[in-house]
């Protein structure tokens, strides 16, 4: 469709996103009224939410519409699927110019439709206003399915680290795209389109995992937040952390550590657990590190000792734009 959303008008605009969308069993009422009416079997809602901001968490010259759309669904679905849950549905918050294109606005919608359906989730609703920056304000929903949420907290001395999906990749990726390349492609899109293994979340939970997260703001910060909420120390081996051959030569290319990257580097959404010990865990997941009791403050420690290397994603502080 050609011409702008200012000229298409906000209904029109609705309309036009809403017409692209596909539906789920769970989804009872979907967009059109004044609010979606999605089942909840469990009774109890999982629920998680996210600004995405143009500049800041992506750039369009970098990354499609569509491309976005799939990054901005993957990033709230990961959060679902982190807490053992099964991600239902999804509600967009939309800021944008009037001068923007319908057609972005459009592949945006359909790259979150598209990632929604591969989570196994529909968008139900959501609302549109005109601003200055595109912003995507996003909220998931999922169902637990009568199993109990793993959280952050529930980690314990003699548990084993261990993660699923990927580690670094978007980092690398983010690196090339900085240096103004687009190869190799795997890292690119890596960055551009990250791919959570959302049902490795529930998975987990299935197993009788004691804490989880997605890494989303980096392996040690992430893993971070579990030892503080659970009061341990966590170890990595460094030497029980693949990193791919590419991944190294990416990293001699523009003079990074890949284990930089590996550590530190968020928005891959892999989802990383901690399992008592003795939990035959399958070939998908990798263990890397332990659980501790902790020598004074609850941290993480790399091969014993604390990772004191700039990294990891914080929205307030001195960092290179999370793009």
């Amino acid at each position: 469709m050609k011409g702008t959303v200012g000229e298409l008008g906000e209904f029109g605009l609705i309309r036009e996103l809403t017409s692209r969308l596909t539906s789920t069993p769970a989804v009872r009422l979907g967009p059109g009224d004044d609010a979606a009416v999605v089942a909840a079997p469990d009774r109890r809602v999982v629920a998680s939410t996210d600004v995405l901001l143009e500049g800041r968490h992506f750039r369009r010259d970098w990354s499609t519409a569509y491309d976005v759309g799939r990054k901005a669904a993957a990033q709230n679905l990961a959060d679902i699927a982190a807490m053992g849950a099964v991600p239902t549905a999804l509600l967009l918050g939309l800021v944008v110019p009037a001068e923007l294109p319908v057609t972005w606005a459009t592949e945006l919608m359909d790259g979150i439709r598209d990632e929604c359906q591969v989570a196994g989730a529909a968008v139900v609703g959501g609302d549109v206003v005109r601003g200055e920056v595109i912003t995507l304000a996003i909220t998931a929903l999922g169902d637990l399915r009568n199993h109990e949420p793993v959280t952050r907290a529930g980690a314990q001395p003699g548990d084993v680290v261990a993660y699923t999906g990927w580690l670094g990749w978007s980092a690398a990726g983010h690196a090339v795209l900085s240096r103004g390349f687009r190869s190799p492609r795997a890292f690119v899109e890596a960055h551009r389109r990250p791919e959570p293994p959302y049902h490795a979340g529930p998975a987990a939970a299935g197993l009788g995992a004691t804490a989880m997260t997605d890494v989303s703001d980096g392996l040690v910060a992430d893993l971070g937040h579990i030892a503080d909420a659970s009061k341990v120390r966590i170890d990595l081996r460094s030497g029980m952390i693949d990193i791919p051959s590419q991944m190294n030569d990416i990293g001699q290319a523009v003079g990074v550590d890949p284990l930089q990257w590996v550590l530190t580097g968020g928005e891959d959404h892999a989802i990383v657990a901690t399992f008592p010990s003795d939990v035959k865990l399958p070939a998908r997941w990798k263990v890397i590190g332990e659980v501790l009791n902790p020598s004074a403050l609850p941290q993480v420690t790399v091969d014993g000792a604390p990772w004191t290397s700039k990294g990891g994603w914080d929205h307030f502080g001195d960092i290179e734009d999370g793009t």
